[in-house]
């Protein structure tokens, strides 16, 4: 991915043509690092994102939906303060930088006009979104504060003058002609998109070495030429939004020669943008917040297995068992033979065809009938210990599946979903339960919320997203002859159509998120069975989400997320 200065140009010439003189008509902060505006222009309501994730900053139109606070963080209440109801009079980019001013006009408590810049600086881990006032020069507040001790060049904090980052050195676009460009060169020295990367304001590694491909063997003719072809498009924003899906996905705004073959085009930067971060900060920040909770779980996982293999000891031990009733037999019937203080008799093995003689070891402390009654004892322990085994494994592999099912339900989790996960398994005793306070006596427990989809012929999916949500869906929501559907043999998420009679369109896409959340996500030919909801049982005494079914059809497919995030529904 690069979100370098031309992309920066290219998404800020898109928003000036959709939201410029739109006004604000909401304001969110979802997330410590993410702003949502809701702008209202050419008579339609639109969604600006403006996110300063340390990996996935970035500006755009989304379609995404995202869920807020109940409490407004203090910056949201500022800008909220200052924003509400203003309009965005440009939105211009600092020269070729990733550094965009969003100008608004708005109204001060006094209703006097007044002028205020949004600032965003997406430069990865330093990436920030400031407001300042125009007329005073100075922040009212930013995302990120920087005191003077962390960097002596600038401080962003309230009431501090607004200071751009120091300059590089390197030459605008724009600015820069062809011929100058050249002369900027040193075709001697070698490494030539490491030299453009050295001149050039805004491009990135990507843009310097899809000139140096487009410019093949040849000399400073064809690289120059390169070069004039990749100007003549950012002068004329003629941009190319597109997704090459390699296995390390990759977005520009300009055709790249030197990339796959596999690629996807887009109407517009922000619906690129938008389908290619979709999800990816969000599964950042569940992985933050669960990673203790799947450490949890694998550890949980880890220490059945273990059971298992000390299990498994046990029982290979236990197969003797029928050696010690043959023993204990073999010296009962040979009790004449012995005397205490004996260590050892040999006796003939009538269980033999050939009656061959065999020797049993005995305790010379203990009376032969003492040591007989002890090979009994071990054979009816051994024997009682196999059938206590044997269930022991069967537990512990049923643990085993179900901390499966909630790893693959952890990795794939929205936010939402996993407090309803450590919630499950409060309730099943593996983790302590919240002590009882004023305030959550309070909250009642939401009722789980299946995530909801759309099939390309309108029928409504649902998509459990963890057991609560899976239980909850199958057991109560669904109509009985609702069709369900869940990806064959492994963890996977209930889905259930809501129509008793739907399209074989709608059958195969609701068989795709059936595959797509399991954990065969990324396998081929994924084997999906259906079965209408009334062929489907919870076992008595089972773990949360798990059920049998029967009567079921198997289809195959082959998981798709972009296609699948077509389907979703919004709430």
């Amino acid at each position: 991915m690069s979100f370098d200065g031309i992309v920066t140009r290219a998404i800020t010439n898109e928003l000036n043509e959709t939201i410029q003189s739109g006004r604000i008509m909401k304001i969110y902060q979802p997330t410590e690092t993410e702003l949502v505006f809701t702008v209202r222009s050419n008579r339609k309501k639109q969604t600006l994102l403006l996110s300063a994730h340390p990996s996935y900053a970035r500006f755009h139109l989304t379609e995404d939906q995202y869920h807020n606070p109940k409490e407004p963080p203090m910056l949201c209440m500022l800008l909220r303060k200052h924003l509400i109801g203003g309009f965005i009079e440009r939105i211009e980019q600092v020269d070729m930088e990733r550094i965009v001013k969003f100008h608004i006009r708005t109204r001060n408590e006094v209703g006097d006009e007044t002028m205020k810049t949004l600032i965003i600086e997406v430069m990865g881990k330093h990436s920030n979104i400031l407001l300042v006032d125009e007329e005073e020069g100075h922040m009212l507040d930013s995302i990120k504060h920087l005191p003077p001790s962390q960097n002596r060049h600038r401080t962003i904090m309230p009431g501090q003058p607004y200071k751009l980052p120091p300059e590089q050195g390197k030459i605008n676009p724009v600015d820069l002609d062809p011929d100058s460009f050249i002369r900027k060169l040193d075709f001697n020295s070698g490494k030539m998109d490491k030299q453009i990367l050295n001149v050039v304001m805004g491009f990135s590694p990507m843009i310097t070495k899809e000139i140096v491909h487009r410019a093949g063997l040849g000399g400073s003719q064809t690289v120059k030429e390169a070069y004039r072809e990749i100007r003549e498009i950012i002068l004329n924003h003629a941009y190319e939004p597109q997704i090459h899906r390699a296995e390390k996905e990759q977005f520009y705004v300009i055709p790249l020669h030197a990339f796959s073959d596999d690629v996807e085009k887009f109407e517009s930067v922000s619906a690129m943008l938008d389908d290619y971060y979709s999800g990816k900060a969000e599964r950042d920040r569940v992985k933050q917040q669960a990673g203790d909770l799947h450490r949890f779980l694998k550890n949980e996982r880890d220490k059945n297995k273990r059971k298992i293999k000390k299990h498994e000891t046990t029982l290979k031990k236990s197969e003797s068992a029928e050696e010690y009733q043959k023993l204990g037999e073999l010296l009962t019937a040979h009790m004449h033979m012995v005397k205490t203080g004996d260590e050892s008799v040999t006796v003939v093995d009538y269980y033999d065809p050939d009656q061959s003689e065999m020797t049993i070891e005995l305790n010379p402390n203990k009376s032969p009938s003492e040591n007989a009654q002890s090979y009994f004892q071990t054979y009816a322990k051994l024997k009682k210990s196999k059938e206590v085994v044997q269930i022991e494994i069967q537990k512990a592999e049923d643990e085993i599946l179900y901390f499966d099912r909630l790893i693959q339900q952890v990795e794939t989790a929205r936010e939402e979903d996993i407090e309803e996960i450590r919630e499950e398994l409060r309730e099943q005793g593996y983790l302590k339960k919240k002590p009882a306070t004023k305030g959550n006596r309070k909250n009642k427990p939401q009722k789980p919320k299946p995530e909801s989809f759309e099939s390309t012929d309108g029928t409504l999916i649902y998509v459990g997203r963890n057991n609560k949500q899976n239980e909850y869906l199958t057991n109560r929501m669904a109509n009985k002859m609702d069709i369900w559907l869940h990806a064959k043999d492994i963890p996977g998420s209930h889905v259930v159509i809501r129509d008793e009679d739907p399209s074989e369109d709608t059958l195969f896409e609701a068989a795709q998120l059936a595959a797509n959340f399991s954990k065969s996500s990324r396998s081929s030919s994924v084997p999906v069975d259906y079965t209408r909801i009334r062929h489907v049982k919870k076992p008595s005494g089972a773990k949360p989400g798990f059920v049998t079914y029967d009567q079921q059809q198997t289809l195959f497919v082959t998981p798709d997320s972009t296609f699948i995030k077509r389907l979703k529904k919004k709430d």
